[in-house]
């Protein structure tokens, strides 16, 4: 005799292992991520090849009087360069103290500093509203026609980022930054110096995921800037960046790495006319840093090291 199977016993079709995997998620092109500023593309390659070299010798301490408000004192003595018609670099020895002082509130910032050469330096950063920020920036000197000011006003939408800046010598400028699809996002910029007659216009483009950030970016001032990081893990990147300006025909290649171990970080770069550098932040203790400089110029036979000290509450 024949045997039944139920029906709820029977073998059913075995449904995909991943339906996922072969279907590519769609993009919703009116939920895209908010871009970074226009001026801050380069951000991830200048960490790793402009690092804040310096010559000589550098002391920072800043002493905190309450949440908001904290004083700053820097010492810093060594050799400054002075022009010269000769290839060979002209260096006088100098010494200067500055004076600091910091508010930092969560919608208003502002810093101030004063250097015994008579040199003050302002800035302001001021949340006017949600996605509305003002920046602003000053430099006084004694020296005339070289103290300058400036104002930005930053707007951040839900997909695009707009900049507009004004200055001290009739100098306007606007900017302009749209995510066009998760990972790419661009840009474009004019500006406008009426003190010297000069206006401009340039464009960018930024591709960015979870291992890597390239950029490119062009302008009528004849500059050419390419860049790309690779992040190798969370604690080592690789730079390069390519500049190039077409008027003049310079040229110049850079490539760098940023390492990051749990007390120190060095970060460091050779570039396409012999110059190497590194630059050391060695965390001694909770608010005490140790720096080490270095910039050898083979051609040049231009060689700066320096060490300094940052003490912080």
């Amino acid at each position: 005799m024949a045997t039944v199977i139920p029906p709820s016993t029977a073998a059913a079709p075995t449904p995909p292992s991943n339906p996922t995997s072969t279907e590519q998620k769609k993009v919703d092109y009116l939920d895209l991520p908010c871009p970074i500023p226009y001026e801050e593309i380069h951000r991830e390659a200048f960490m790793s090849l402009k690092p804040e070299l310096f010559e000589g010798m550098r002391f920072d301490f800043t002493k905190g009087l309450n949440q908001n408000f904290s004083l700053s004192h820097s010492v810093m003595m060594g050799p400054t360069e002075i022009p010269s018609q000769s290839s060979d670099t002209i260096k006088i020895p100098t010494a200067h103290y500055e004076f600091g002082a910091n508010f930092i509130d969560p919608k208003l910032m502002l810093f101030g500093r004063v250097m015994t050469d008579g040199r003050l330096n302002a800035r302001l950063k001021c949340d006017l509203s949600e996605n509305l920020t003002l920046k602003g920036n000053a430099q006084l000197t004694n020296e005339p026609h070289m103290s300058h000011g400036m104002f930005n006003f930053d707007y951040k939408g839900s997909d695009y980022r707009t900049q507009f800046q004004v200055g001290n010598g009739a100098l306007f400028g606007a900017s302009y930054i749209q995510s066009v699809t998760p990972h790419l996002s661009l840009g474009g910029e004019v500006f406008w110096a009426g003190q010297h007659r000069k206006s401009g216009i340039g464009y960018a483009a930024r591709y960015n995921t979870d291992k890597m950030v390239t950029t490119a970016q062009v302008a009528s001032t004849g500059m050419v800037a390419l860049g790309y990081v690779q992040k190798v893990s969370e604690k080592v990147s690789l730079a390069s960046d390519f500049m190039y300006n077409y008027m003049s025909r310079d040229a110049t290649a850079s490539f760098g790495y940023d390492y990051i171990l749990r007390q120190c970080r060095l970060r460091g770069k050779i570039d396409s006319n012999g110059v190497v550098a590194a630059f050391l932040e060695e965390r001694f203790n909770m608010g005490l840093n140790f720096l080490l400089s270095a910039e050898i110029d083979h051609r040049k036979k231009d060689y700066k090291f320096g060490f300094g000290l940052t003490v912080g509450e």
